[in-house]
């Protein structure tokens, strides 16, 4: 391979390169021995779409529960617009909050009712296996 300008009859050294391209195909059967055949990939879930579609029902509604100021009296208290004495605001939220997989529940007072009475509401709910309980604000109020 080597290119001879004239005849002035000295040695070329030229490389060898057989064994090296023998000792690159040993490398290469070598790695490919190695390296599996088959590639594996990263198992990964795709979200499926739902099957049917599921209606919100009625009884998966955002709980509230009013505590009303009555001037002279102890306060009144409402779930949802219903009506609802002190001792029965415990079995109510028990029996509502039974089947819920979702356990919030929303505490909104009058601006003059104590701070007494709301935490007492928010003690029945946390007795009512209430997981989260918020406060309503005439801010919060106002942004919806």
């Amino acid at each position: 391979m080597a290119m001879s300008m004239g005849s002035s009859g000295g040695s070329m050294a030229d490389i060898n390169v057989t064994p090296m391209i023998d000792i690159l195909l040993v490398l290469l059967i070598i790695f490919m021995v190695i390296v599996p055949v088959t590639p594996h990939g990263l198992d990964a879930l795709v979200p499926q779409p739902p099957k049917k579609q599921q209606q919100q029902q009625p009884n998966d509604r955002t709980i509230v529960v009013q505590v009303l100021y009555r001037p002279g009296a102890p306060p009144a208290y409402k779930i949802n617009d219903t009506d609802v004495t002190h001792a029965d605001l415990l079995p109510k939220l028990t029996a509502i909050f039974a089947n819920r997989a979702e356990r919030v529940m929303f505490v909104k007072g009058d601006d003059d009712v104590d701070f007494a009475s709301i935490a007492d509401v928010i003690d029945i709910g946390k007795s009512a296996n209430v997981d989260h309980i918020g406060l309503m604000t005439p801010k919060i109020q106002a942004g919806q």
